[in-house]
């Protein structure tokens, strides 16, 4: 891997990693576009820049999270379902989920789908969108977490099962995406530093040669992503998940012919 394709990779972690659109399918895309080979190094890069997307999200939104307490115990409430079903399927993740196109394709597309039908729930009002986070129950919490499990599948996205599961709860698209955020830290950090110590055999043979793509991709993950965290929470005051439904369909058609799926 190069410097020019660590910080495409970087950018594209950045800029999907909290919108609903699955930051590990289009790194995986990505890398099959570039043509890219599976190699140690390349897996800890992907974990190793996730952890950078995340630095944004607390330096922006901390302060107001850590003052309030209650809703950090419901973000841990959420965080086990979601650790359980990682830890207890993290090789069929890894060695079977990660390696079929077509899956991945199909969840992909069908998630997108599933953001339509729900926003069109939404829009014609027999999904009431009026709740904050303020009135989230620890066992509601735990479902969201449920939802979010889900995304194990690459194509599912952490933070669009998360928003889906919220959404038919009754919460408002901004704290929907506020609630992701939050989650998102505990999980892509504990499933970064799992993947780590399964991996630390491997780094101990990648050389110094490995620091610079690593410092590009972090570097290119970190600002790309600072872009995205408050654009995001404003978007959807106004907008809805059904302009990134749409994008997912398109997308994994046009994927489907250009990877001979």
């Amino acid at each position: 891997m190069n410097l020019f394709h660590a910080f495409l990779l970087g950018i594209v972690e950045g800029l999907t990693e909290f919108l609903p659109i699955s930051s590990t399918f289009h790194l995986l895309f990505a890398g099959k576009l570039l043509h890219l080979e599976q190699t140690a190094f390349s897996n800890f890069f992907d974990v190793f820049i996730q952890g950078a997307a995340m630095i944004p999200v607390v330096i922006v939104f901390g302060k107001e999270w850590f003052r309030d307490r209650a809703l950090l115990m419901k973000v841990g409430a959420a965080f086990v379902p979601t650790a359980i079903v990682g830890f207890v399927l993290h090789k069929v993740i890894k060695e079977v989920l990660f390696t079929n196109n077509a899956l991945m394709l199909a969840a992909f597309a069908g998630v997108g789908l599933l953001f339509i039908v729900v926003e069109w729930f939404i829009h014609t009002g027999k999904i009431k969108v009026t709740k904050s986070l303020a009135e989230l129950t620890i066992a509601q919490a735990a479902l969201v977490g449920l939802w979010q499990a889900t995304a194990v599948l690459p194509g599912v996205s952490r933070a669009g099962a998360v928003m889906i599961g919220l959404l038919l709860m009754g919460y408002r698209h901004d704290e929907a995406a506020k609630f992701s955020f939050m989650l998102a830290v505990p999980t892509i950090l504990a499933a970064a530093g799992y993947d780590f110590l399964k991996m630390r055999g491997e780094l101990g043979l990648l050389g110094t040669g490995a620091l610079l793509p690593l410092a590009m991709g972090c570097a290119a993950a970190f600002f790309s992503s600072l872009l995205i965290v408050r654009w995001f929470i404003e978007y959807l005051k106004k907008h809805s998940l059904a302009e990134f439904g749409w994008y997912r369909i398109v997308a994994a058609g046009v994927l489907a012919l250009v990877v001979g799926v």
